[in-house]
């Protein structure tokens, strides 16, 4: 493969933070991505190396700013469909604000056979502090030749759209925030929700044939405990259910086959570690995907609260082969996974070093490095890295004041010699459940130790599957390190 650039400092671009490489896929000889918040959109000839670059000039005059963070994409025949969001012309304040008045939504289809751009859809309610819901996904629906349209962050027309990818007409199907959704079997299931308030509220099932839309609970934990704000990232489809990739875990199942959604806890930090904006795609008949260490963050101090759970960096970022029962982690990064895409026997990962910010923390240009990383797909079958994780037990015992407090969701899947290492103030009990994501879900084991106040070494080595841990009593003062080796 040739690429004329793989790492992308920071250049002009207003918006929040750090935008990143989005929207990575391979489709006939073309590889598209969207540079954020440069707003650029690049199309590369991997054969000859040739490429083109589309500055979004087709909203609006220039300087641009935007494109996309959350990989909305889409391939069908020889289009690739993209969508997101552009400031054209972007407006810059130096009162750390950027306006929003010339903020569209969009969808744009690249023509692989003549290598032309369309501008097919765009919305915008031209509003100084508010806009249009972003587009977040992009589902192609083949019953109806039609493309179906994610929208959770914004302040107007949110929900699930419809969109005539010939005429470009676009009609409301669902007018609830969703950010993302996949096609199981017949149907398409969208989560719902607003990420930044109250996560994962329900999944919504549109069944593709008749239209008709069905609701479903997003279940309870197989561990037994209380788990709190499922902000969402990608929806992906497998095994014909339909997993959510949330905060704190993964929510999968298929009550249309008569299987209800669980909760499977996964590094549940109490911190904002998730799968945020970052898409999943299958390979190997199962599911890869990135929980992100820093995605989006408060920059400046708040009441400490905002600032201490966006900021506390617990591990690093994790790329994870999911392929039921097993979840397995395969590779380690920085801040972030922006994209994941796969080509010619490689795994593209595209990253960046900085986080989204918001509110009045805009800055005229783009504050991340981003760059792709090329990795062989045998990552899948290899032993995995070594990693480590370490958490305040403040935050867990935070959380215990507000009903939950279970922490972890380790998956152990590959490691010889894993641990845990408490540092603790006082002495206590500790429960650690022990499970996996067999599907249909199973009930969680659970074991109790003893530990005292000082240094204690749990060797983990005779459980499997994935771990998350519970303290009796909180200690505000602790500290626990997980190792995987």
């Amino acid at each position: 493969m040739l690429l004329r650039d793989y790492r992308f400092p920071g250049r002009y671009g207003p918006e929040w933070g750090s935008g990143g490489i989005f929207g990575l896929r391979y489709h006939r000889g073309t590889l598209y991505f969207t540079l954020a918040f440069e707003a650029e959109a690049h199309f590369v000839d991997v054969k000859s190396g040739e490429e083109k670059v589309y500055d979004f000039t087709l909203l609006g005059d220039a300087p641009t700013s935007g494109g996309d963070t959350y990989n909305a994409v889409e391939t069908v025949d020889e289009f690739i469909y993209f969508g997101g969001w552009v400031h054209a012309p972007a407006v810059y304040r130096k009162d750390r604000r950027i306006l929003f008045t010339n903020k569209y939504s969009h969808v744009h289809a690249y023509d692989t056979k003549e290598g032309t751009v369309k501008l097919l859809w765009k919305d915008s309610i031209h509003h100084e502090t508010d806009w249009a819901g972003e587009v977040s996904d992009i589902i192609y629906d083949p019953y109806n030749d039609r493309l179906l349209l994610a929208r959770e962050d914004g302040h107007a027309n949110l929900g699930v759209y419809s969109l005539d990818r010939k005429t470009g007409k676009a009609e409301a199907l669902l007018r609830e925030p969703s950010a993302k959704g996949t096609v199981v079997h017949d149907s398409a299931f969208f989560g719902v929700g607003n990420n930044f308030t109250e996560g994962l509220r329900e999944i919504r099932a549109l069944d593709l044939i008749t239209g008709k839309w069905e609701t479903f609970r997003a279940g309870e934990s197989v561990d037994g405990r209380p788990y709190v704000r499922p902000g969402y990232g990608p929806l992906a489809s497998a095994y014909n259910r339909a997993f959510a990739f949330v905060r704190g875990g993964i929510i999968a199942g298929n009550p249309l086959m008569g299987e209800d959604f669980r909760f499977f806890r996964l590094f549940d930090f109490y911190t904002f570690y998730a799968p945020f904006r970052v898409n999943a795609i299958n390979t190997g008949g199962g599911i890869l995907i990135a929980y992100n260490a820093h995605h989006d963050a408060a920059y400046r101090p708040d009441d400490g609260f905002t600032w201490a759970t966006t900021n506390t960096l617990v591990g690093p970022s994790v790329l994870l082969y999911v392929a039921p029962p097993m979840v397995k982690i395969v590779g380690t990064f920085g801040a972030r996974v922006t994209s994941i895409e796969k080509m010619d026997g490689k795994l593209l990962v595209a990253t960046n070093s900085a986080p989204n910010t918001g509110s009045t923390e805009a800055t005229p240009f783009d504050t991340g490095n981003r760059d792709i990383t090329v990795l062989d797909e045998k990552i899948l079958q290899q032993r995995p890295p070594t990693v480590s994780f370490s958490l305040p037990l403040a935050l867990p015992s935070m959380a215990k004041e507000m009903g939950a407090g279970t922490f972890g969701g380790i998956p152990l899947d590959g490691y010889r010699e894993p641990r845990m290492i408490l540092h603790l103030s006082r002495d206590n009990r500790i429960r650690v459940y022990e499970y996996d994501l067999s599907l249909p879900a199973g009930e969680a084991t659970e074991e109790t130790f003893d530990v005292k106040a000082g240094k204690n070494v749990l060797e983990l080595d005779s459980f499997g599957g994935i771990l998350s841990f519970e303290l009796e009593k909180g200690d505000t003062k602790g500290k626990v390190r997980i190792e995987l080796r």
